[in-house]
Protein backbone atom coordinates (compact mmCIF):
# COMPACT_ATOMS: atom_id res chain seq x y z
CA UNK A 1 0.00 0.00 0.00
CA UNK A 2 1.50 3.01 -1.19
CA UNK A 3 1.83 6.92 0.96
CA UNK A 4 -1.58 8.15 -1.10
CA UNK A 5 -3.49 4.74 -0.21
CA UNK A 6 -2.53 5.20 3.40
CA UNK A 7 -3.11 8.44 3.49
CA UNK A 8 -6.75 8.11 1.81
CA UNK A 9 -7.79 5.64 4.44
CA UNK A 10 -6.30 7.56 7.65
CA UNK A 11 -8.48 10.54 6.12
CA UNK A 12 -11.63 7.86 5.62
CA UNK A 13 -11.08 7.01 8.91
CA UNK A 14 -10.92 10.42 11.05
CA UNK A 15 -14.28 11.34 8.60
CA UNK A 16 -15.49 8.32 9.57
CA UNK A 17 -15.06 8.70 13.27
CA UNK A 18 -16.12 12.03 13.17
CA UNK A 19 -19.45 11.65 11.77
CA UNK A 20 -20.23 9.07 14.31
CA UNK A 21 -18.84 11.80 16.94
CA UNK A 22 -21.69 13.80 15.52
CA UNK A 23 -24.07 11.39 15.54
CA UNK A 24 -23.55 10.73 19.62
CA UNK A 25 -23.84 14.25 20.25
CA UNK A 26 -27.31 14.58 18.22
CA UNK A 27 -28.56 11.64 19.99
CA UNK A 28 -27.21 12.77 23.39
CA UNK A 29 -28.34 16.28 22.96
CA UNK A 30 -31.75 15.06 22.01
CA UNK A 31 -31.82 12.69 25.13
CA UNK A 32 -31.02 15.48 27.32
CA UNK A 33 -34.73 18.25 28.13
CA UNK A 34 -33.97 21.46 27.54
CA UNK A 35 -35.74 23.04 30.36
CA UNK A 36 -36.28 26.65 30.46
CA UNK A 37 -37.33 29.21 33.21
CA UNK A 38 -40.84 29.36 31.47
CA UNK A 39 -41.32 25.55 31.22
CA UNK A 40 -40.05 24.92 35.27
CA UNK A 41 -42.46 27.27 36.81
CA UNK A 42 -45.26 25.95 34.41
CA UNK A 43 -44.20 22.49 35.97
CA UNK A 44 -44.19 23.88 39.43
CA UNK A 45 -47.41 25.48 39.27
CA UNK A 46 -49.08 22.00 37.86
CA UNK A 47 -47.01 19.73 40.13
CA UNK A 48 -45.93 20.76 43.21
CA UNK A 49 -47.25 18.67 45.96
CA UNK A 50 -47.49 21.83 48.43
CA UNK A 51 -49.01 24.12 46.04
CA UNK A 52 -51.31 21.51 45.25
CA UNK A 53 -52.51 21.15 49.11
CA UNK A 54 -53.17 25.31 49.22
CA UNK A 55 -55.07 24.85 45.98
CA UNK A 56 -57.39 22.37 47.68
CA UNK A 57 -57.28 24.57 50.96
CA UNK A 58 -58.54 27.23 48.65
CA UNK A 59 -60.87 25.32 47.50
CA UNK A 60 -62.14 24.50 51.11
CA UNK A 61 -62.73 27.72 51.99
CA UNK A 62 -64.32 28.86 48.52
CA UNK A 63 -66.83 25.82 49.23
CA UNK A 64 -68.04 26.95 53.01
CA UNK A 65 -68.96 30.36 51.53
CA UNK A 66 -72.63 29.88 51.47
CA UNK A 67 -75.67 31.29 53.21
CA UNK A 68 -76.71 27.79 54.50
CA UNK A 69 -73.61 27.87 56.34
CA UNK A 70 -73.74 30.76 57.80
CA UNK A 71 -76.94 29.83 59.14
CA UNK A 72 -79.70 31.90 57.12
CA UNK A 73 -81.82 29.03 55.61
CA UNK A 74 -84.39 26.33 57.42
CA UNK A 75 -83.15 23.07 58.38
CA UNK A 76 -85.81 20.25 58.15
CA UNK A 77 -85.42 16.93 60.05
CA UNK A 78 -87.00 13.49 59.40
CA UNK A 79 -87.34 11.21 61.97
CA UNK A 80 -89.29 7.99 63.03
CA UNK A 81 -89.32 6.33 66.62
CA UNK A 82 -90.75 2.65 67.02
CA UNK A 83 -91.15 1.55 70.68
CA UNK A 84 -92.24 -2.72 71.13
CA UNK A 85 -92.63 -4.42 74.31
CA UNK A 86 -93.88 -7.75 75.72
CA UNK A 87 -94.57 -7.60 79.25
CA UNK A 88 -97.23 -9.24 81.60
CA UNK A 89 -99.61 -6.86 83.13
CA UNK A 90 -102.37 -6.67 85.60
CA UNK A 91 -104.89 -4.29 86.29
CA UNK A 92 -107.78 -3.62 89.06
CA UNK A 93 -110.41 -1.33 88.16
CA UNK A 94 -112.39 1.32 90.43
CA UNK A 95 -115.30 -1.48 90.62
CA UNK A 96 -113.09 -4.10 92.07
CA UNK A 97 -113.00 -6.12 89.68
CA UNK A 98 -109.16 -7.34 88.02
CA UNK A 99 -107.82 -8.77 84.57
CA UNK A 100 -104.72 -9.72 83.42
CA UNK A 101 -102.61 -11.03 80.72
CA UNK A 102 -99.36 -12.91 79.92
CA UNK A 103 -97.28 -11.27 77.21
CA UNK A 104 -99.11 -8.35 76.20
CA UNK A 105 -97.81 -6.94 73.12
CA UNK A 106 -97.45 -2.95 73.14
CA UNK A 107 -96.78 -0.94 70.24
CA UNK A 108 -96.15 2.76 69.98
CA UNK A 109 -94.81 3.96 66.46
CA UNK A 110 -93.84 7.77 65.50
CA UNK A 111 -92.91 9.59 62.69
CA UNK A 112 -93.02 13.18 61.11
CA UNK A 113 -91.18 15.65 59.48
CA UNK A 114 -90.08 18.95 61.52
CA UNK A 115 -88.81 22.16 60.62
CA UNK A 116 -87.10 25.30 62.29
CA UNK A 117 -85.85 28.21 61.33
CA UNK A 118 -83.81 31.42 62.94
CA UNK A 119 -85.54 34.08 61.39
CA UNK A 120 -83.59 37.06 63.92
CA UNK A 121 -80.17 36.42 65.96
CA UNK A 122 -78.92 39.93 65.96
CA UNK A 123 -77.75 39.88 62.47
CA UNK A 124 -75.05 37.04 63.60
CA UNK A 125 -75.78 35.36 60.39
CA UNK A 126 -74.82 37.93 57.89
CA UNK A 127 -71.71 38.81 60.42
CA UNK A 128 -70.88 34.90 59.95
CA UNK A 129 -71.56 35.08 55.74
CA UNK A 130 -69.15 37.83 55.75
CA UNK A 131 -66.43 36.19 57.85
CA UNK A 132 -66.97 33.20 55.80
CA UNK A 133 -65.89 35.12 52.54
CA UNK A 134 -63.00 36.77 54.56
CA UNK A 135 -61.91 33.22 55.36
CA UNK A 136 -62.34 32.58 51.63
CA UNK A 137 -60.06 36.02 50.95
CA UNK A 138 -57.25 34.64 53.24
CA UNK A 139 -57.50 30.85 51.71
CA UNK A 140 -56.36 32.85 48.47
CA UNK A 141 -53.42 34.69 49.77
CA UNK A 142 -52.62 31.64 51.61
CA UNK A 143 -52.30 30.01 47.54
CA UNK A 144 -50.30 33.19 46.80
CA UNK A 145 -47.96 32.81 49.22
CA UNK A 146 -46.98 28.77 48.66
CA UNK A 147 -47.13 29.87 44.91
CA UNK A 148 -44.83 32.69 45.18
CA UNK A 149 -42.36 30.47 47.92
CA UNK A 150 -42.20 27.43 45.49
CA UNK A 151 -42.06 29.40 42.57
CA UNK A 152 -39.24 31.38 43.79
CA UNK A 153 -37.43 28.17 44.76
CA UNK A 154 -37.76 27.25 41.66
CA UNK A 155 -35.97 30.20 40.21
CA UNK A 156 -33.39 29.84 42.70
CA UNK A 157 -32.78 26.07 41.94
CA UNK A 158 -32.46 26.79 38.46
CA UNK A 159 -30.37 29.95 38.04
CA UNK A 160 -27.97 27.61 40.49
CA UNK A 161 -28.01 24.96 37.81
CA UNK A 162 -26.63 28.03 35.86
CA UNK A 163 -23.95 28.69 37.64
CA UNK A 164 -22.82 25.53 38.21
CA UNK A 165 -22.81 25.08 34.45
CA UNK A 166 -20.94 27.85 34.10
CA UNK A 167 -18.17 26.53 36.93
CA UNK A 168 -18.26 23.20 34.68
CA UNK A 169 -17.54 25.04 31.44
CA UNK A 170 -14.75 27.07 33.65
CA UNK A 171 -13.19 23.86 34.90
CA UNK A 172 -13.63 22.07 30.86
CA UNK A 173 -11.37 24.94 30.16
CA UNK A 174 -8.57 24.91 32.78
CA UNK A 175 -8.10 21.11 32.17
CA UNK A 176 -8.22 21.48 28.59
CA UNK A 177 -4.87 24.23 29.08
CA UNK A 178 -3.58 21.83 31.55
CA UNK A 179 -3.67 19.21 29.37
CA UNK A 180 -1.43 21.26 26.76
CA UNK A 181 0.58 22.51 30.06
CA UNK A 182 1.73 18.90 30.55
CA UNK A 183 1.87 18.23 26.72
CA UNK A 184 4.24 20.78 26.34
CA UNK A 185 6.37 19.75 29.91
CA UNK A 186 6.70 16.39 28.06
CA UNK A 187 8.13 17.72 25.16
CA UNK A 188 10.24 19.99 26.68
CA UNK A 189 11.70 17.08 28.39
CA UNK A 190 12.01 14.92 25.74
CA UNK A 191 14.43 17.05 24.06
CA UNK A 192 16.22 18.01 27.37
CA UNK A 193 15.01 21.65 27.78
CA UNK A 194 12.61 20.68 31.13
CA UNK A 195 13.66 18.70 34.38
CA UNK A 196 10.95 15.63 35.19
CA UNK A 197 9.87 17.59 37.98
CA UNK A 198 7.82 20.13 35.64
CA UNK A 199 6.76 17.15 34.05
CA UNK A 200 5.42 16.02 37.59
CA UNK A 201 4.27 19.32 38.80
CA UNK A 202 1.69 19.56 35.61
CA UNK A 203 0.71 16.15 36.26
CA UNK A 204 -0.05 16.96 40.01
CA UNK A 205 -1.71 20.13 38.50
CA UNK A 206 -3.95 18.25 36.28
CA UNK A 207 -4.81 15.48 38.52
CA UNK A 208 -5.92 18.59 40.78
CA UNK A 209 -7.91 20.09 38.17
CA UNK A 210 -9.80 16.43 37.26
CA UNK A 211 -10.60 16.15 40.92
CA UNK A 212 -12.36 19.38 40.99
CA UNK A 213 -14.25 19.01 38.11
CA UNK A 214 -15.61 15.29 39.31
CA UNK A 215 -16.68 17.38 42.73
CA UNK A 216 -18.35 20.10 40.42
CA UNK A 217 -20.09 16.99 38.33
CA UNK A 218 -21.41 15.50 41.78
CA UNK A 219 -22.81 18.84 42.94
CA UNK A 220 -24.47 19.93 39.31
CA UNK A 221 -26.08 16.44 39.78
CA UNK A 222 -27.66 16.66 43.01
CA UNK A 223 -28.91 20.11 41.98
CA UNK A 224 -30.53 18.83 39.47
CA UNK A 225 -32.09 16.07 41.54
CA UNK A 226 -33.13 19.09 43.82
CA UNK A 227 -34.90 21.16 40.97
CA UNK A 228 -36.92 17.62 39.99
CA UNK A 229 -37.99 17.51 43.57
CA UNK A 230 -39.29 21.27 43.43
CA UNK A 231 -41.22 20.52 40.18
CA UNK A 232 -42.66 17.09 41.72
CA UNK A 233 -41.23 14.81 39.05
CA UNK A 234 -38.77 11.56 39.19
CA UNK A 235 -35.36 12.58 40.30
CA UNK A 236 -33.60 10.50 37.59
CA UNK A 237 -35.11 12.85 34.86
CA UNK A 238 -32.02 14.25 33.07
CA UNK A 239 -32.26 17.89 31.31
CA UNK A 240 -30.03 20.90 30.79
CA UNK A 241 -30.96 24.59 31.13
CA UNK A 242 -29.91 27.61 29.83
CA UNK A 243 -26.51 29.23 29.94
CA UNK A 244 -28.30 32.56 29.86
CA UNK A 245 -28.92 34.44 33.39
CA UNK A 246 -30.96 37.74 32.69
CA UNK A 247 -30.80 39.97 35.73
CA UNK A 248 -33.65 42.96 35.70
CA UNK A 249 -31.50 45.85 36.57
CA UNK A 250 -34.22 48.58 36.64
CA UNK A 251 -36.21 47.63 39.97
CA UNK A 252 -36.86 50.79 41.86
CA UNK A 253 -37.21 50.58 45.49
CA UNK A 254 -40.13 52.78 45.87
CA UNK A 255 -41.84 51.15 43.10
CA UNK A 256 -41.20 47.95 44.76
CA UNK A 257 -42.62 49.22 48.60
CA UNK A 258 -45.86 50.31 46.43
CA UNK A 259 -46.56 47.09 45.17
CA UNK A 260 -45.88 45.27 48.60
CA UNK A 261 -48.25 47.35 50.02
CA UNK A 262 -50.76 46.24 47.67
CA UNK A 263 -49.69 42.48 46.80
CA UNK A 264 -47.65 40.91 49.59
CA UNK A 265 -49.42 38.00 50.86
CA UNK A 266 -48.14 38.49 54.45
CA UNK A 267 -49.75 41.58 54.69
CA UNK A 268 -52.37 41.59 52.91
CA UNK A 269 -53.48 37.97 55.74
CA UNK A 270 -52.73 40.46 58.20
CA UNK A 271 -55.31 42.70 56.75
CA UNK A 272 -57.73 40.22 56.31
CA UNK A 273 -57.10 38.80 59.43
CA UNK A 274 -58.28 42.54 61.15
CA UNK A 275 -61.44 42.36 59.41
CA UNK A 276 -62.17 38.37 60.54
CA UNK A 277 -61.23 40.15 64.11
CA UNK A 278 -64.19 42.54 64.05
CA UNK A 279 -66.60 40.36 62.07
CA UNK A 280 -65.99 37.85 64.93
CA UNK A 281 -66.75 40.45 67.35
CA UNK A 282 -69.98 41.71 65.49
CA UNK A 283 -71.15 38.28 65.79
CA UNK A 284 -70.27 38.47 69.78
CA UNK A 285 -72.22 41.60 70.09
CA UNK A 286 -75.67 40.21 68.26
CA UNK A 287 -76.06 37.62 71.68
CA UNK A 288 -76.98 40.82 73.47
CA UNK A 289 -80.38 40.74 71.14
CA UNK A 290 -82.89 37.82 71.17
CA UNK A 291 -83.00 35.01 68.84
CA UNK A 292 -85.94 33.98 67.46
CA UNK A 293 -86.66 30.87 65.89
CA UNK A 294 -90.17 29.66 63.92
CA UNK A 295 -91.17 25.52 64.20
CA UNK A 296 -93.44 23.53 62.42
CA UNK A 297 -93.87 19.86 61.62
CA UNK A 298 -96.45 16.91 60.47
CA UNK A 299 -96.11 13.86 62.89
CA UNK A 300 -98.46 10.91 62.92
CA UNK A 301 -98.63 8.64 66.12
CA UNK A 302 -99.55 4.55 65.83
CA UNK A 303 -99.90 2.76 69.07
CA UNK A 304 -101.35 -0.80 70.09
CA UNK A 305 -101.68 -2.25 73.41
CA UNK A 306 -103.15 -6.26 74.35
CA UNK A 307 -104.27 -4.59 77.79
CA UNK A 308 -106.40 -1.63 78.66
CA UNK A 309 -109.36 0.44 78.02
CA UNK A 310 -107.75 1.18 74.47
CA UNK A 311 -106.55 -1.34 72.02
CA UNK A 312 -105.05 1.07 69.17
CA UNK A 313 -104.95 5.02 68.84
CA UNK A 314 -103.60 7.22 65.60
CA UNK A 315 -102.83 10.52 65.31
CA UNK A 316 -101.83 12.97 62.41
CA UNK A 317 -101.67 16.31 62.21
CA UNK A 318 -99.46 19.74 61.86
CA UNK A 319 -97.91 21.44 64.19
CA UNK A 320 -96.21 25.47 64.12
CA UNK A 321 -94.91 27.91 66.13
CA UNK A 322 -92.32 29.99 67.39
CA UNK A 323 -89.91 30.82 70.33
CA UNK A 324 -87.94 33.45 71.26
CA UNK A 325 -84.81 33.83 73.67
CA UNK A 326 -83.21 36.61 75.29
CA UNK A 327 -79.68 36.61 77.36
CA UNK A 328 -80.63 38.22 80.31
CA UNK A 329 -77.62 37.46 82.77
CA UNK A 330 -74.66 35.22 82.03
CA UNK A 331 -72.09 36.34 84.87
CA UNK A 332 -70.73 39.37 82.75
CA UNK A 333 -69.79 36.93 80.17
CA UNK A 334 -70.86 38.82 77.29
CA UNK A 335 -68.58 41.66 78.62
CA UNK A 336 -66.19 39.78 78.99
CA UNK A 337 -66.32 37.90 75.62
CA UNK A 338 -66.77 41.41 73.33
CA UNK A 339 -63.71 42.91 75.78
CA UNK A 340 -61.44 40.07 74.62
CA UNK A 341 -62.66 40.82 71.02
CA UNK A 342 -61.55 44.00 70.96
CA UNK A 343 -58.22 43.17 72.06
CA UNK A 344 -58.22 40.66 69.18
CA UNK A 345 -58.58 43.22 66.92
CA UNK A 346 -55.90 45.36 68.46
CA UNK A 347 -53.81 42.93 68.42
CA UNK A 348 -54.31 42.83 64.59
CA UNK A 349 -53.23 46.04 64.15
CA UNK A 350 -50.34 45.76 65.46
CA UNK A 351 -49.47 42.69 63.43
CA UNK A 352 -50.11 44.83 60.25
CA UNK A 353 -47.68 47.23 62.09
CA UNK A 354 -45.08 44.86 62.75
CA UNK A 355 -45.72 43.41 59.48
CA UNK A 356 -44.98 47.07 57.53
CA UNK A 357 -41.72 47.43 59.69
CA UNK A 358 -40.37 43.95 58.66
CA UNK A 359 -41.57 44.15 55.09
CA UNK A 360 -40.03 47.63 54.43
CA UNK A 361 -36.96 46.52 56.39
CA UNK A 362 -36.47 43.10 54.34
CA UNK A 363 -36.81 45.46 51.38
CA UNK A 364 -34.54 48.15 52.02
CA UNK A 365 -32.06 45.47 52.83
CA UNK A 366 -32.50 42.91 49.94
CA UNK A 367 -32.45 46.21 47.77
CA UNK A 368 -28.75 47.20 48.89
CA UNK A 369 -27.88 43.38 48.51
CA UNK A 370 -29.56 43.93 44.64
CA UNK A 371 -27.61 47.05 44.13
CA UNK A 372 -23.91 45.69 45.23
CA UNK A 373 -24.59 42.53 42.91
CA UNK A 374 -25.24 44.56 40.10
CA UNK A 375 -21.91 46.50 40.85
CA UNK A 376 -19.86 43.13 41.16
CA UNK A 377 -21.57 42.24 37.90
CA UNK A 378 -19.71 44.66 35.88
CA UNK A 379 -16.38 44.22 37.72
CA UNK A 380 -16.33 40.62 37.48
CA UNK A 381 -17.09 40.99 34.02
CA UNK A 382 -13.88 43.19 33.36
CA UNK A 383 -11.75 40.84 36.12
CA UNK A 384 -12.78 37.80 33.61
CA UNK A 385 -11.74 39.62 30.72
CA UNK A 386 -8.45 40.57 32.09
CA UNK A 387 -7.75 37.52 33.44
CA UNK A 388 -8.27 35.97 30.28
CA UNK A 389 -5.89 37.80 28.11
CA UNK A 390 -3.19 37.45 30.76
CA UNK A 391 -3.75 33.61 30.85
CA UNK A 392 -3.07 34.22 26.87
CA UNK A 393 0.10 35.89 27.11
CA UNK A 394 1.20 33.50 29.88
CA UNK A 395 0.82 30.63 27.79
CA UNK A 396 2.60 32.15 24.63
CA UNK A 397 5.22 32.58 27.00
CA UNK A 398 4.85 29.80 28.72
CA UNK A 399 5.48 27.60 25.33
CA UNK A 400 8.64 29.60 24.32
CA UNK A 401 9.81 29.28 28.12
CA UNK A 402 10.18 32.61 29.21
CA UNK A 403 8.32 32.39 32.20
CA UNK A 404 8.49 29.79 35.08
CA UNK A 405 5.55 26.82 35.66
CA UNK A 406 3.88 28.34 39.11
CA UNK A 407 3.47 31.61 36.58
CA UNK A 408 1.75 30.04 34.46
CA UNK A 409 -0.17 28.12 36.99
CA UNK A 410 -1.06 31.32 38.59
CA UNK A 411 -2.43 32.88 36.04
CA UNK A 412 -4.46 29.84 34.88
CA UNK A 413 -6.42 29.75 38.22
CA UNK A 414 -6.66 33.53 38.60
CA UNK A 415 -8.64 33.25 34.99
CA UNK A 416 -10.80 30.42 36.33
CA UNK A 417 -11.69 32.07 39.66
CA UNK A 418 -12.32 35.21 37.67
CA UNK A 419 -15.23 33.37 35.38
CA UNK A 420 -16.19 31.33 38.63
CA UNK A 421 -16.92 34.86 40.55
CA UNK A 422 -18.38 36.34 37.24
CA UNK A 423 -21.12 33.58 37.38
CA UNK A 424 -21.30 33.86 41.07
CA UNK A 425 -21.92 37.58 40.77
CA UNK A 426 -24.68 36.89 38.13
CA UNK A 427 -26.46 34.29 40.55
CA UNK A 428 -26.40 36.22 43.66
CA UNK A 429 -27.96 39.17 41.51
CA UNK A 430 -30.57 37.19 40.10
CA UNK A 431 -31.19 35.77 43.54
CA UNK A 432 -32.10 39.43 44.90
CA UNK A 433 -33.92 40.21 42.08
CA UNK A 434 -36.21 36.63 43.00
CA UNK A 435 -36.42 38.00 46.65
CA UNK A 436 -37.62 41.55 46.08
CA UNK A 437 -39.54 40.16 43.44
CA UNK A 438 -41.22 37.89 45.83
CA UNK A 439 -41.40 40.43 48.63
CA UNK A 440 -43.37 42.33 46.13
CA UNK A 441 -45.40 40.02 45.24
CA UNK A 442 -44.53 40.64 42.06
CA UNK A 443 -42.78 37.02 40.37
CA UNK A 444 -44.16 36.65 36.98
CA UNK A 445 -45.52 32.89 36.23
Amino acid sequence: MNSWQKKTNMNTKILFNTVLLFLFCIIKTNAQEVLTIEDAMKIALENNFEIKIAKNNSKISETNVTVGNAGMLPTATASITDNNGITNSSQTRQDGTSTSLNNAKNNNLNYGVSLGWTVFDGMKMFARLDQLKELQRLGDSELKRTILMKIGQVNSAYYDLVQQQHQLSALDTTIVISKQRLTLAQNRFSIGKASKLEVLNAQVDLNSDQVALLRQKESYANAKILLNQYLARDAKINFTVTDLVKVDDKLVLADLIDLAQKQNPGLESQVINKRIAELQLKQIKADRYPVVNLTSGYNFTESQSSLGFTSSASSKGFNYGFNATLNVFDGFNQHRNEKVAKLEIENSQIAIDQQNMILNTQLSTAFQTYLTNLELIGLEEDNQAIAKQNLDITLDKFRIGTITTLDFRTAQLNYVNAKVRYSNAQYEAKLSEIALKELAGNINF
